[in-house]
């Protein structure tokens, strides 16, 4: 089986349940915003909370992504 990075994987698990929360959205721009969550905050010296804080900052990302261009 192929091992998956400890980066992989929280990326993984914070991108599931917000595929799920925005259906309309491609996987793909789901996994990009929590990837670049997760490059915003790897360094954190605290990582405790780095998956709600990615999740929080993902879903920032995406909210933008679902409003129409302004005219």
């Amino acid at each position: 089986m192929g091992s998956e990075s400890e980066d992989d994987l929280v990326i993984r698990l914070v991108a599931e349940p917000l595929m799920q929360a925005h259906p309309r959205l491609a996987a793909g721009l789901v996994k990009a915003a929590v990837a670049t969550a997760y490059e915003e905050l790897r360094y954190a010296r605290v990582r405790t909370y780095l998956p709600v804080l990615m999740e929080r900052r993902a879903r920032d990302l995406l909210s933008s992504d679902e409003q129409p261009p302004s005219p």
